[in-house]
């Protein structure tokens, strides 16, 4: 199982931390957010250093399908309802912003990535998902979005027939770790170090001590449970992807496309394949076959809709659903006004990467972010939440009573919680808080710290 981008990128080797350090800035994780952070503070003229537990883009950056979009689904017209139009045009308007941030960069940098501009549209294959489409183009408009609604008979290029879709002007695709590995060569990074836990300005790390004055927490998941409790405010699902080539599997697409119905497909192309997403469901949940869900979902719509493609690669990305829908960046907390947090990127990591790199350097540099209050992690928004949070509660509190009174079970060495059989990637999975390990108990995601689950 590997992405086709981690197929055709070899990323750098980096050294190790060897002692102890002081430095102005250090970033936890080297991942996408983590490294476009880094980015922006040296650019500024300050001190900042990169610490990764294992290697460099050896999480979620490699398995993303790397769109760089404001289209993130059926959310506008819902946003503007539950969370009021400010807030929902500032997500709009930062997520339009990151766009022009990475094309500035590429072109700054001279960087090669295969970037293209194209559109990106939502589609359904339901009558009854037009009235929903066109409420969405409509919000989208409103929000300052250049966007529109096309009936489904002037969509040509999928598989199958469609009712209609939103049309997002002015997106982009690239090959993500080709423009991470030109970010990384400028950058001080350390791998193989792993922060073992942080006490005000001090890391503690499995290679030495780093002091610094301000400290940014781009892990993906926060591994600090308090303060900032955002094991209480997001959970994880898992999402899919396959790489198809063959008779009649388009090599080259000029958009990008995401389904809103049940068991909507997401379609892109990259490196003469087809990229076949979808399947997605809450990680740790013990999916039948039956549901529209996970590898074998997938398979059984390529075989039919494909039915000549040979499959070149799979892989599967987690992502950090947070109850309001909006990413968590800025302050870890009040009480930590020199920590700063990047998570909750709602299966958008791209243009979230951008955006929590943007905020956090202004934020550092005392400079005020137009986008700061929009997604500030000291946020109340719970009629936008309420939903979601009740859903986390149950499964929480299923989770960790299970863990407790099973012995013979696995549990997570998080918090204690039950952890369920993966049968699709054979691995432990967390429906807690999303944790998970491979068959031989070794960590692969977090929040979990690196250790073994108990028995």
């Amino acid at each position: 199982m590997q992405s086709v981008w981690s197929k055709t990128t070899d990323l750098p080797k980096q050294k190790e931390l060897k002692g102890n350090i002081h430095i102005q800035n250090v970033v936890i994780g080297a991942g996408m957010a983590g490294i476009l952070t880094a980015y922006f503070l040296q650019k500024k003229g300050l001190e900042v250093i990169v610490i990764e537990a294992d290697k460099i883009a050896g999480g979620q950056t490699k398995d993303t399908t790397a769109k760089i979009t404001s289209q993130h689904g059926l959310i506008y017209h819902d946003m503007m309802k539950k969370t009021g139009k400010s807030r929902a045009k500032g997500y709009a308007q930062a997520n339009e912003t990151a766009i022009k941030a990475y094309e500035e960069i590429i072109r700054e940098e001279g960087i090669t990535c295969h970037y293209e501009k194209l559109s990106s549209f939502l589609y359904s294959t339901r009558e009854d998902g037009k009235e929903l489409l066109v409420q969405e183009a409509r919000a989208a408009v409103e929000l300052g979005i250049k966007a529109h609604y096309m009936e489904g008979d002037k969509i040509h290029e999928l598989p199958f027939e469609v009712s209609g879709a939103v049309c997002f002007e002015n997106q982009a695709q690239f090959h993500p770790l080709e423009f991470f590995k030109a970010l990384t060569d400028k950058l001080t990074i350390y791998e193989n170090t792993n922060a073992i836990f942080v006490h005000g300005h001090i890391i503690a790390t499995n290679r030495g001590t780093i002091e610094a004055e301000n400290i940014i927490f781009a892990t993906h998941y926060p591994f600090i449970n308090v303060p900032g409790f955002y094991f209480l405010r997001q959970h994880q699902e898992r999402s899919y992807v396959l790489a198809l080539k063959g008779r009649n599997v388009p090599e080259k697409m000029s958009a990008m496309y995401y389904g809103i119905d049940e068991g909507g497909l997401s379609f892109r192309c990259a490196e003469g394949n087809l990229l076949l997403g979808g399947g997605s469901h809450r990680t740790g949940k013990r999916v039948s076959h039956c549901e529209n869900k996970g590898y074998s979902y997938l398979r059984e719509q390529a075989h039919l809709l494909y039915p000549q493609a040979e499959e070149t690669t799979y892989w599967a990305a987690q992502d950090c659903m947070p109850h309001d829908g909006i990413p968590f960046i800025g302050r870890y907390s009040f009480l930590r006004p020199y920590w700063y947090v990047a998570t909750g990127f709602h299966k958008w990591g791209m243009t979230s990467s951008m955006i929590s790199a943007m905020i956090i350097r202004d934020m550092i540099c005392g400079k005020q972010s137009p986008y700061e209050e929009v997604f500030t992690p000291q946020r109340l928004l719970f009629r936008a939440g309420i939903k979601d949070l009740c859903v986390d509660i149950g499964e929480s509190v299923v989770g960790l009573t299970k863990g407790l009174f099973s012995r013979k079970e696995t549990r997570c060495s998080h918090m204690g919680c039950h952890l369920t059989w993966n049968e699709e990637e054979k691995s432990w999975d967390c429906p807690c808080h999303g944790s998970r390990y491979d068959n031989d108990r070794k960590l692969i995601d977090n929040p979990a710290q690196r250790q073994k689950p108990r028995k």
